[in-house]
């Protein structure tokens, strides 16, 4: 589906908000056609103008949740006039944040005035592998070597995948040495900060960047324990390694 080149791209502010109450419907697509309004029982895509709604990026899975009427946004589904149950989130070249799911209750027009909140609990449990990725990450550069650079991942509620290059497979001894230093960084309690700064300034510091991303000139960072591991990152973290829990 093509959108209009005037509509704007959508604000993403779910490194600060799991829910805001004053999104505004840019458009909704239904059955592949740009459409005014769906009904309950419809499936759609609905594009607001700003989400806090993670979009599968990076390796980090999408954020699921609800889009509801305004009024609704502390009350539980069955007080809502208005429920779009939201179980796919995908941004498009154009920067709009497509929020894939249904609408179980009411009716939802282009330029309603909506809330829309995410899934904290499924958010938190991503929080925390994704973070625990990049302390991976470390690990083994730690235990196999400089080498060692990240070639894609996957980040969900209840596991990570890590794909990385490497010589050969990793010996039961090395996993082991991973799976230790990986826990007592947890166990360390380092902070974790996010910072944006100019790329070359990123650079400097020793930021690492995933082989092959393309970036902007200012970029996104983030360091766990003042140096212990910096990378070049637009997910979501915790704000404590110690928040991650056990690793194995």
């Amino acid at each position: 589906v093509e959108f209009g080149k005037d509509m704007p791209a959508t604000e993403f502010v779910g490194y600060d908000y799991d829910a805001i109450d004053d999104a505004h419907v840019l458009a909704i697509v239904a059955e592949g056609e740009l459409v005014d309004e769906i009904v309950s029982g419809m499936e759609a895509i609905v594009v607001l103008d700003q989400t806090p709604f993670y979009a599968e990026m990076g390796g980090q899975t999408a954020d699921h949740g609800r889009i509801t009427d305004s009024d609704s946004i502390e009350n539980p589904d069955g007080n809502c006039a208005l429920l779009f149950r939201v179980n796919n989130v995908q941004k498009n070249k154009g920067g709009k944040f497509m929020h894939y799911g249904k609408l179980l209750k009411g009716s939802l027009k282009v330029g309603d005035t909506v809330a829309a909140s995410i899934d904290t609990v499924r958010r938190a449990a991503i929080r925390r592998a994704h973070s625990a990725t990049h302390l991976l990450h470390k690990a083994l550069r730690t235990v196999l070597g400089d080498h060692v650079h990240q070639a894609g991942s996957l980040v969900e509620p209840d596991r990570l995948r890590f794909d990385f290059t490497h010589f050969s497979a990793m010996k039961p001894e090395e996993i082991a040495s991973v799976e230790r230093m990986v826990n007592e960084a947890v166990l360390e309690g380092f902070p974790i900060t996010v910072k944006e700064m100019p790329i070359a300034e990123a650079r400097s510091i020793g930021a690492m960047a995933l082989f092959g991303e393309k970036y902007g000139d200012v970029v996104r960072v983030v360091d766990m324990g003042d140096g212990y591991s910096v990378e070049f990152c637009g997910g979501t973290h915790v704000k404590n390694t110690a928040q991650i829990g056990g690793f194995k």
